[in-house]
């Protein structure tokens, strides 16, 4: 099955006035107060191109222009996407994402093991507990199945008695881990690139961090980190890459996480 890279320009005053429209309604996008773009835009693409047709998925948008770029992997062509969307989509969806507009590229570029590519990412580095964790900063146990940062996982794992700055103090742990977010969400990468791909030693840094809560289908979701990876890769097995590409990387790939953009080593991403 070939994999295709899309790009949909978007109308980010039509989206933000679909997603108003929502709220009122019984179920909504708004859970207790919070808006989460990746809920929205999860829920206006299964609506216009059916569930999972657009994942993963990236939106890059500012604060300071209306128009936003939406960009997707897909199994079926443009052409495809576009008749579905015209099919079924409502006005306002439309309005929010013109399918006319719509562009895709197909991967047909067999990839090559040992060839070395850029890579732009966001992710939500998280993990499931398989057990519960104690953490001293709050004095509570962290319950089995509860998704936590990989960073405070690392952290507690390494110092159970505490590690976080305290007030008026620092702990030996915090000294330690201090500056080493981004050294352990590139080993967290690693091991969510298998033998797909290997992240070029040295290459990854952590570009952008903030922490967000999520709303998801049954009401608000889980506080976490989204933070925005830049690196260089090397392909190991290329057919397990185009399917490391299509998949996604990590957790929350329906909403916004996950998506691997490529460009040419030692060059710095494009503004889109």
């Amino acid at each position: 099955m070939t994999t295709h890279l899309v790009h949909a320009p978007m109308d980010m005053r039509a989206f933000h006035r679909w997603a108003g429209e929502r709220w009122a309604r019984k179920r909504g996008l708004n859970r207790r107060g919070a808006f989460d773009a990746g809920f929205a835009l999860h829920v206006l693409l299964s609506g216009l191109f059916g569930r999972a047709a657009l994942q993963p998925f990236r939106l890059f948008a500012s604060e300071r222009r209306t128009a936003a770029s939406l960009y997707a992997y897909a199994d079926v062509d443009g052409d495809t996407l576009r008749h579905t969307a015209q099919t079924v989509g409502t006005p306002e969806c439309l309005a929010a994402l013109d399918p006319e507009r719509l562009r895709s590229k197909a991967l047909t570029t067999a990839f090559e093991p040992g060839q070395r590519l850029g890579f732009d990412l966001r992710v939500r580095p998280v993990r499931r507990l398989r057990r519960s964790l104690w953490d001293p900063q709050s004095g509570r146990k962290i319950s089995p199945g509860r998704e936590v940062d990989v960073f405070r996982v690392a952290a507690l794992g390494r110092f159970p008695d505490g590690w976080a700055i305290g007030p008026g103090e620092e702990t030996p742990g915090a000294a330690t881990m201090r500056g080493r977010r981004g050294d352990v969400y590139a080993e967290w990468l690693v091991e969510r690139f298998g033998g797909a791909a290997l992240v070029e030693p040295g290459s990854c840094r952590l570009a952008a961090f903030q922490r967000s809560r999520a709303v998801r289908g049954d009401g608000t979701g889980p506080e976490g980190p989204d933070a925005t990876l830049h690196g260089v890769l090397t392909v190991g097995d290329a057919d397990a890459f185009v399917r490391l590409l299509r998949r996604g990387v990590g957790r929350h790939k329906a909403y916004g996480y996950g998506m691997l953009l490529l460009r040419p080593p030692g060059v710095a991403p494009m503004e889109r």
